[in-house]
């Protein structure tokens, strides 16, 4: 197989040992690609909601890809999220090319990327971490009634659909945390000076600059391997948002515009 080299990838919320991860995908993807590095941003392994009897072979797979990276010499950040909060006990921690942070800051062709999984500005997460278990749980069931609805979709010749992203989308609520999610991340890495500030935790897939009286940014969100099966990419010097379901790269950024694909440049000035 001809596998695309990518200098840095980014995957988060994959939630390995949920009914909801989607891992086979996952695993043709991993398939796909050579990375020079990989970043874990978040919530890979599914803590919260592990289950000794649920670790099928296709999640195996995916852990398994990314140990052979690491044996190949390739740089492995795995950052710690919510759902794998155990981890960060163990944050400073290098095994090999295996990096465990809580956070991470790489210079990329001159500029400066700052990533963190984002479940520091989730209140929920932060204070009332039973209610967001039951959520998570409350959650993880909606996914799976959603894939026993896509079987029988796509039985039928029909696309598939999101229940959970037709929730989200349509709850006022919703949509304005996702603002004010991306609005912190990018306020916060324009105080510190960062060029690209890299986040996972509310599954929202996204390339954008922000901007706020003291200057700009560009934010950037992995999305997940529940919903929306994303990915970033960062290939001579332009971020990239790959999106599985349709099979090709969404977006992507370089110094002056992002470039959305069927649709004329956006100047980001």
């Amino acid at each position: 197989m001809n596998r695309r080299f990518v200098e840095w990838v980014v995957i988060s919320d994959v939630h390995l040992g949920t009914l909801g991860c989607h891992a086979e995908e996952l695993g043709d993807y991993l398939d796909s690609i050579e990375p020079g590095g990989l970043i874990l941003n978040g919530d890979i392994i599914d803590i919260w909601q592990f289950r000794k009897r649920y670790f099928p072979p296709s999640h195996w797979r995916v852990l398994s890809r990314i140990l052979e990276w690491m044996q190949m010499g390739v740089p492995v950040y795995y950052l710690t999220g919510n759902h794998d909060e155990l981890l960060r006990k163990l944050s400073g921690l290098r095994l090999s090319n295996l990096h465990l942070q809580n956070k991470l800051v790489l210079e990329l062709d001159g500029k400066q990327a700052w990533f963190f999984h984002g479940d520091i500005f989730d209140v929920t997460v932060q204070h009332s971490k039973w209610i967001a278990r039951l959520g998570g749980w409350g959650y993880d069931a909606l996914i799976g009634i959603n894939r026993v609805v896509n079987l029988g979709l796509v039985r039928m010749g029909r696309e598939r659909i999101s229940i959970s992203k037709r929730v989200k989308d349509g709850v006022k609520q919703a949509v304005k945390f996702i603002r004010d999610f991306e609005q912190i991340a990018a306020d916060l890495a324009i105080e510190n000076g960062f060029d690209y500030v890299v986040c996972g935790h509310i599954h929202q897939p996204q390339i954008r600059r922000v901007y706020s009286e003291n200057g700009s940014v560009v934010y950037l969100n992995s999305g997940d391997w529940v919903e929306n099966l994303t990915a970033l990419e960062y290939h001579e010097g332009m971020w990239r948002l790959y999106d599985h379901l349709s099979e090709w790269v969404a977006k992507e950024v370089t110094k002056e515009n992002t470039i959305l694909q069927g649709n004329p440049a956006v100047d980001f000035h």
